[in-house]
């Protein structure tokens, strides 16, 4: 429960110290880091999750259902100041990879992370309950994230 506290504070100073700096120098870069490190925590504990479920490490009911709650906390995080539009790839070449269609086609992206969340809400049930629980539901989580790299985000 600390380590899930620790995060949702974490992110949030993170959000706040962002936000100040988009308005303070009236650029994305706050939000495009934000959106970043959003991404870099989804990494982090899809990565243990994933360990866990192909056998490359040993399954942990703790530190599992730590991880898919995480996932669930993130993704259910309003952001939306993350991703104020004009932070897209074409406006801010090289800072993001974020393409300019996540804002133009905003009720399919929407859709794609309403799918995440009741994603992550099922992980989140089923995580500590054995590595069966993480298997038959990370599927789902990936092939949301996928949905939304493909559609909204530059390749390189």
């Amino acid at each position: 429960m600390r380590n899930k506290l620790g995060l949702i504070c974490a992110a949030a100073i993170a959000l706040a110290a962002s936000s100040g700096t988009v308005f303070a120098n009236d650029t994305f870069d706050g939000a495009i880091k934000a959106r970043k490190s959003l991404m870099t925590l989804y990494a982090f504990n899809l990565g243990q999750l994933g360990a866990m479920a192909k056998g490359e490490a040993d399954y942990n009911a703790e530190q599992a259902k730590t991880a898919a709650d995480n996932l669930k906390v993130l993704a259910s995080m309003n952001l939306g100041a993350a991703w104020p539009q004009g932070s897209d790839s074409t406006a801010n070449p090289g800072k993001t990879r974020a393409k300019v269609e996540a804002w133009t086609k905003y009720p399919e992206s929407a859709k794609i992370h309403g799918e995440l969340i009741e994603a992550t809400t099922k992980l989140a049930a089923a995580a500590g309950s054995g590595v069966d629980g993480i298997r038959a539901n990370i599927g789902p989580v990936g092939a949301s994230c996928s949905a939304c790299h493909k559609a909204f985000r530059e390749t390189n």
